[in-house]
């Protein structure tokens, strides 16, 4: 049954099978084509699609993960492992995964109440008149949670296009937290106040490229993950909008597909005066029963941090060097299939993707996204010799950390009149955060490509003296900068930032160097750029009675 064929008083609306409802850019020319779910999969088979016009950010990762799944699932029911190559083909495939709805109800976003529609589970009795909320927005089904509209304002998307509607109902659907009684969150999460987050490995391209690879891989790992999480190999739960759900009962998670595709709430479409509108309701328990799991249920793009046995959470300062560096090289975190390196071809080039909301207690704290290129060196590398690579970057990750330190002392210096930092106010103790944050933010942006530099550089030795060389000059910008922020008289000013270079330049020069590779090869060479100390600060100090 197509579009609008009448089934009592409601009618199937808006087909994900039969109906252009998802616009792409092309990738070759940049014009927009309107595409049916299978029409789309033929562009993303043959890499064709540049972007998605209307997908908002943090809606990014859902839809490649929904993408990636809904092709796994139908691939494996198909008895395949290569992706279709034709409409005809991608069609039957989906509408096979509901044989119970053949008409195609399933996949379509207006529904009769009692049947299930995408995303949206069959009400038992049918009736939606005890359903108090209602959403005339399709922003305001998102998930998206904004503090007094200052990040971005809410109900926007009034008379909003029908792929809107698609995108806010699949964000809200496949990435939502708990918010409230009643409203409980997936279970591809640590917890209702955590997030999901979506790293892996991609070629460096578009959609098309990272989608056929990571269905290949989830196929090819799928009994691995089945085995692991205690999940159906075979016959398991994997659409779950197709089965009733009055709100009171939670399916087992053992009971479920290794790909399932889950519904935390129960929400469900209806056209009001030719537009498009959302009905809610509160359930009693979450629709998965995996609470004690902690997110650890074998998704593709999660990493599981070992020691706690959890998720990975993604805080308010997202994807920074530090954590990066820990979901690349480190041990603390086991990626999820997705970030295998080995399923790639060799000449081809990668780049690691890092994406997720932060989430808090009514609130969210920013979306964040992170591309890291890898290298072939780089990638041979992290196959072969983890261990050197992870050396090398968190020895960089702590010489960063150590000159921040320095960098905050020799500006608490500044900001106390030149008396030491041992003993300063709050209120200094804020500033010299404050004017130090700058260095280490500017570090994170540059770290992966200096670190890249090391390990590609012929005489990585050399190449690290150059980068910690850089380092020193970069921090000591960014003191020399805070001097207009010092003290303002004459005399405290001239002598509050010669204690401040004091400290500094003794500090790398001392015993206790945070980089004693570079201090030491100072000492070798006798480098005049790093002359005594004692005759700068001299110098400092007769400016101010000029």
């Amino acid at each position: 049954m197509t579009s609008g064929a009448s089934l009592g008083d409601v009618q199937l609306l808006h087909s994900l099978l039969d109906d252009p409802l998802i616009d792409y850019r092309q990738l070759d020319d940049g014009s927009t084509v309107r595409t049916t779910l299978p029409q789309l999969f033929v562009a993303m088979a043959v890499d064709a699609v540049r972007d998605f016009p209307q997908l908002r950010p943090h809606q990014r990762h859902p839809w490649h993960a929904l993408l990636v799944q809904l092709a796994a699932i139908a691939l494996h029911r198909a008895g395949r492992r290569e992706v279709f190559t034709s409409v005809e083909d991608w069609r039957a495939a989906l509408l096979a995964l509901t044989p119970d709805d053949p008409d195609g109800a399933a996949w379509c976003l207006v529904a009769p109440p009692y049947r299930p529609a995408f995303l949206q589970a069959p009400v038992p009795d049918g009736s939606l008149l005890s359903w108090k909320s209602i959403f005339r927005a399709a922003d305001e089904l998102d998930m998206l949670v904004t503090s007094k509209n200052h990040d971005v304002k809410a109900s926007r998307a009034r008379g909003a296009d029908v792929q809107e509607w698609l995108f806010a109902l699949m964000s809200l659907q496949t990435q939502e937290g708990f918010l409230g009684a009643g409203n409980y969150g997936i279970s591809r999460m640590n917890g209702g106040f955590a997030s999901r987050p979506g790293v892996g490995v991609a070629p460096s391209g578009y959609w098309g490229q990272r989608w056929k690879r990571d269905v290949e891989i989830v196929l090819g790992y799928r009994e691995r993950i089945a085995e692991q999480r205690g999940l159906a190999s075979s016959g398991g739960l994997a659409l779950l909008w197709l089965i009733p759900w009055d709100g009171s009962n939670s399916v087992a998670f053992a009971s479920l597909d290794p790909f399932y595709i889950e519904l935390c709430r129960r929400v469900r479409l209806l056209v009001d005066g030719g537009q498009l509108l959302a009905l809610g309701t509160g359930s009693r328990v979450a629709r998965i029963a995996a609470k004690e799991l902690n997110g650890v249920t074998g998704d593709a793009w999660t990493p599981i941090d070992t020691a706690a046995g959890k998720a990975l959470t993604i805080a308010s300062e997202g994807f920074h060097y530090k954590l990066v560096s820990e979901l690349l090289f480190g041990r603390r975190f086991v990626g999820g299939v997705a970030q295998s390196l080995e399923a790639t071809p060799a000449e081809g080039r990668l780049q690691l993707v890092a994406q997720g909301v932060a989430r808090g207690k009514g609130k969210t704290e920013g979306y964040h996204e992170r591309r890291v290129p890898i290298s072939r060196k780089l990638r041979r590398l992290l196959i072969e010799d983890r261990d050197r690579v992870a050396q090398a970057a968190f020895r960089r990750v702590t010489q960063i950390g150590d000159m921040r330190k320095l960098l905050w002392l020799s500006l608490a210096t500044l900001f106390n009149n030149g008396m030491g930092s041992w003993d300063v106010s709050e209120t200094i103790k804020e500033k010299a955060t404050r004017f130090s944050q700058p260095f280490e933010r500017a570090e994170d942006a540059r770290f992966f490509d200096d670190l890249t530099s090391e390990i590609e550089a012929d005489d990585s030795n050399a190449e690290r003296l150059r980068w910690q060389a850089g380092l020193v000059d970069r921090a000591e910008a960014v003191l020399r900068a805070a001097f207009d922020a010092g003290p303002r008289s004459a005399q405290r000013r001239y002598r509050a930032r010669a204690a401040a270079l004091s400290r500094f330049r003794s500090a790398l020069h001392g015993e206790n160097s945070p980089l004693p590779e570079l201090t030491h090869h100072w000492r070798q060479r006798n480098e005049p750029s790093h002359r005594d100390l004692r005759h700068e600060e001299d110098e400092v100090e007769a400016a101010a009675f000029v």
